[in-house]
């Protein structure tokens, strides 16, 4: 994946057409969401520099989280603090937090993620099944379980990211990136989702995995 297969990666994906009760926060048609379309190409651009071989498949963007920052398991303060233990999203590298950030507390899970990720000093690509942001219809600020279809539209962006990266371990985070997984044909690991409680799960999981 060159810079420009990058860039031709985020184009497709802000270019879908995602239909009511799902937001595409990549979408041209929002001039804010130019800044979450950067955010994304630096964060893969810092992810081909150090060459993960696995691959963590989450569920959908949380308000919180990746529909602010436009990268996964992200929040706002990551963007505003220091660079974290693997030496990304510090500051001076370009990453900017859209307006629209304002007032919305940082994701939890995003917290989590991280802090397990550093314990484990494993460093994956991380990425969602439905790479949109899901939510009750007529309340953009929820988050909702995506659809077998919302998922099936994501499927080729994970697929191209296994390519690119040359991914040779993919892992399910719960069961919706697992079902996704499934359709298309790769039996892969299942570990438990860091979200609602569940980080000892997914630590352990994760650990009884890694060599």
């Amino acid at each position: 994946m060159t810079s420009s297969s990058i860039d031709g990666f985020v184009d497709r994906l802000a270019a879908v057409a995602t239909g009511p009760g799902c937001n595409n926060f990549f979408d041209f048609a929002v001039a804010a969401n130019a800044l979450r379309r950067r955010n994304l190409e630096l964060y893969l651009q810092e992810m081909l520099d150090r060459r993960p071989d696995v691959l963590l498949l989450g569920e959908a963007p949380g308000f919180r989280g990746m529909r602010i920052t436009g990268i996964p398991f992200t929040n706002r303060t990551m963007f505003e603090g220091p660079a974290n233990g693997f030496g990304l999203f510090g500051p001076g590298k370009g990453y900017v937090l859209p307006a629209d950030a304002a007032g919305i507390a940082a994701e939890p899970t995003a917290t989590v993620m991280w802090e397990v990720l550093a314990e484990l000093d494993f460093l994956p690509l991380l990425w969602s099944a439905c790479p949109w942001h899901t939510h009750v219809p007529g309340r953009p600020l929820s988050n909702r379980t995506p659809r077998a279809s919302e998922a099936a539209l994501g499927t080729p962006f994970w697929q191209a990211l296994i390519e690119a990266f040359a991914i040779e371990t993919v892992v399910a985070v719960g069961n919706v990136a697992h079902r996704s997984l499934q359709r298309s044909g790769l039996d892969v690991p299942k570990i438990r989702h860091p979200a609602h409680g569940g980080r000892s799960g997914f630590k352990r999981g994760l650990q009884e995995l890694l060599p």
